[in-house]
């Protein structure tokens, strides 16, 4: 089983591996993760990009995660977060191809991680094909995956960040089984860590079914015995 952070929305801003808050200092060697919805930027109060990009990174220093799996951020916002948070990389490629479209991009601790290799792919049924979708959404959907390594230990991961689709179950369920056929020939010696945006319920969903199943991963959230508080949704309001 592998490690699978079913963690969805704008500020729901959790460690894969601990769920400590951020003042209380987790293990030297544990990995922290976050996914972050980043929203779209709206052009519009009261959910204007410049307004809320403070807060984005407030909560970015705050938790000082390791690896960042965002969602939804486009090109200039992605490079908002590079200016203001220079002990991070990133690595991204819009929906739709080069820096169109929103981005699955990928942060990560310069000081503590470099990437070894990286690529792309369309939730389809041609998923090399940029922009591409087949299964009724309306919108591209896609993965962007990181072999990262460790610099201290020379330990690496594999960090897998997607975002499903918000309208179409069919998508979502065909989404969670080409992620698995992916990665069924990953090195079983090597960490994955899966992070994204699935627009489903965890634990009462075929989605969250199928990628927990056998052969798939085991939920974080779950084995940091926090099965009582499933979910993350909470409307952009914060709560």
């Amino acid at each position: 089983m592998r490690s699978f952070a079913f963690l969805a929305i704008l500020l729901a801003a959790v460690p894969a591996v601990s769920a400590a808050a951020p003042q209380d200092a987790p293990p030297r060697d544990a990995l922290s993760v976050m996914a972050f919805n980043l929203r779209y930027a709206h052009t519009r109060p009261p959910d204007l990009w410049p307004d809320r990009l403070p807060v984005v990174v407030d909560v970015i220093t705050r938790w000082r995660p390791d690896i960042i799996g965002t969602q939804e951020g486009l090109y200039h916002q992605l490079r908002d977060l590079e200016r203001a948070l220079p002990g991070y990389g990133w690595i991204g490629l819009g929906r739709d191809g080069g820096s169109r479209g929103e981005f699955m991009a990928v942060f990560y601790r310069r000081d503590r991680l470099e990437p070894l290799e990286y690529d792309h792919f369309w939730l389809s049924d041609t998923p090399a094909l940029p922009g591409s979708r087949t299964w009724g959404n309306s919108y591209p959907r896609m993965v962007t995956w990181v072999r990262l390594r460790e610099r201290a230990s020379g330990r690496e991961l594999l960090f897998v960040n997607t975002h499903f689709d918000h309208e179409v179950q069919y998508s979502r369920e065909r989404a969670a089984a080409l992620i698995l056929e992916r990665l069924a020939g990953t090195d079983p010696g090597l960490p994955v860590i899966l992070a994204g945006d699935f627009n489903v319920a965890a634990g009462s969903n075929p989605v969250y079914s199928t990628l927990t199943g056998p052969g798939g991963f085991a939920d974080s959230w779950r084995a940091a015995g926090r099965a009582d508080t499933l979910g993350t949704f909470h409307g952009f309001r914060g709560v």
